[in-house]
């Protein structure tokens, strides 16, 4: 029994393999004479098309496809290129420099530098520095919003279009405080972009960037809005307002003054600033917000310049240590250190301690948040300000100031002059207007980008006492003497740590 059921196990295994080796020969047969042309075919097409999918503002899921947007966008997106005159040292050299060098008894054996064949020698002349970013066109007739930087101390600008047509760009307007400027070219039929809300703007909604980083045209990047109300302390302005939306939308040097724009094409905000180790992308780019550009822009437009309306207060933003330190019944909010003089909110009624918890039924979390709200308003505007008091809520109606204490706007004709000169002022206390032995004058009390900066070596500090010979008494009288002002003029004045008077010429 054993072995008839060996050689049947034998017969079946005999009979397993035949049938493999068959089947193997048969397929290497067909293959060989029939498969031997194989036809290798070409898609032209994807057939599945949306594979990330996202909801609109009705609820509804749609396909996530950036390329309609970008359609949209990316012609109404400028190269800037920026020209800027500077000395071979670096500054602004005038023919009288050398002599101003040389002690005062050889100033008068040389005589002046125009005549005297000593002074012939050739000096190095003026260099180039160019410096390029991004513009964002808003209007058809060439109005072109950028970042300050961009543009700041800049002899020549030219625009160059998504289509290569070059036009050469004036200043409209700058704000230093938020890092914008409003210039324009003569062009018309232009592709703008439109102003969003930026406040609807929530963390994580699909943005995309655009461009011209490092030399590379009309670049688009995508990212989500990583976090809202950033403040990075980048701007060095007395009154800078730093509420920026961040993104990881990659963003490089020359994405500066581009466009960070939603998924429907509307303006969110301009690029500005990347946090970086290196000077190059790292994971996040900052954007002034839309409605922030929004206001600079029609400030720019109807007066000239940017109408700020102040609280007047020293704010903080409040964490658990300072609720801890201040016994604090909130842990999020503005925090009220002091009041400043002829503060517009101490007039209402705030006081330091105070938290600043909302302003117009909008929530204020922390003191960016209050910066970029009232960044909105002009001086004279009321705005509802609602503060946490000792663990119970309080409103007030505060008439915004400006930055000099009183609710007018700013003139441009009384300010234009001192925003050439590129320099914060005050008018000298009496009492060391007696201590220098001078009648009176106006301190610089730091010098920005201008003519002060670009004309003369100037230093902070200095104290002006004479416009082309009138005497200068204050702030007001320096701007007035200044108004209207054309060609050369010639500061005298004198230092507080530095013996004789000084004279800077320039011209307006």
């Amino acid at each position: 029994m054993t072995v008839m059921r060996k050689y049947a196990n034998l017969w079946l295994s005999a009979l397993v393999a035949l049938f493999v080796t068959g089947s193997t020969l048969a397929l290497y047969s067909w293959f060989r004479n029939e498969g031997r042309t194989v036809k290798v075919e070409h898609i032209s097409g994807s057939p599945a098309k949306g594979v990330a999918w996202t909801v609109d503002k009705n609820g509804d899921i749609i396909p996530l496809d950036f390329t309609k947007t970008v359609e949209q966008v990316v012609d109404a997106v400028v190269f800037i290129q920026s020209t800027q005159a500077v000395s071979a040292g670096g500054g602004q050299a005038g023919p009288n420099d050398f002599r101003g060098q040389l002690p005062s008894p050889f100033r008068d054996f040389f005589g002046d530098p125009e005549t005297n064949p000593f002074f012939r020698f050739e000096q190095p002349g003026p260099q180039l520095r160019v410096g390029a970013g991004s513009g964002v066109i808003i209007s058809e007739d060439g109005y072109i919003v950028t970042n300050n930087h961009v543009v700041a101390d800049a002899d020549d600008l030219e625009v160059t279009l998504s289509d290569n047509r070059t036009f050469k760009a004036t200043v409209v307007g700058t704000d230093p405080s938020t890092d914008l400027a409003l210039i324009r070219i003569k062009a018309e039929g232009l592709r703008t972009i439109p102003f969003v809300n930026s406040d609807d703007v929530k963390v994580g909604e699909w943005v995309l960037a655009v461009g011209n980083p490092m030399g590379l045209n009309s670049t688009v990047t995508a990212g989500i809005v990583s976090a809202k109300a950033r403040n990075l302390n980048l701007l060095r302005e007395q009154y800078a307002v730093e509420s920026f939306i961040q993104t990881d939308a990659a963003i490089n040097p020359g994405n500066s003054g581009g466009a960070l724009v939603n998924l429907e094409g509307g303006l969110v905000g301009i690029n500005t600033a990347i946090a970086s180790p290196t000077g190059a992308y790292a994971g996040y780019g900052f954007a002034v917000p839309g409605n922030i550009v929004n206001k600079v822009v029609e400030d720019l437009l109807k007066y000239g310049l940017v109408q700020r309306g102040v609280l007047g207060i020293m704010i903080r933003s409040v964490d658990g240590n300072l609720a801890r330190e201040k016994g604090l019944e909130v842990s999020s909010g503005a925090y009220v250190d002091s009041l400043l003089e002829n503060s517009a909110a101490g007039a209402a009624g705030i006081q330091p301690g105070d938290v600043i918890v909302g302003i117009n039924d909008r929530a204020i979390k922390s003191s960016p948040e209050l910066q970029e709200m009232v960044a909105r308003y002009r001086p004279g505007d009321k705005v509802s300000v609602k503060v946490n008091r000792k663990g119970r809520e309080k409103a007030f109606e505060v008439a915004l100031n400006n930055r000099q204490g009183s609710t007018a706007l700013v003139q441009k004709e009384k300010q234009e002059g001192l925003a050439m000169l590129g320099a914060e002022f005050e008018t000298v206390e009496p009492g060391l207007a007696r201590k220098l032995d001078i009648d009176g004058g106006v301190k610089v009390k730091k010098i920005n980008p201008g003519k002060l900066r670009k004309y003369t070596n100037m230093r902070e500090g200095f104290i002006i006492t004479k416009v082309d010979g009138q005497k200068i008494s204050s702030v007001d009288a320096l701007s007035k003497a200044l108004e209207n002002k054309s060609g050369g003029v010639m500061l005298e004045g004198v230092y507080e740590d530095i013996p004789g008077v000084y004279y800077y010429a320039f011209g307006m």
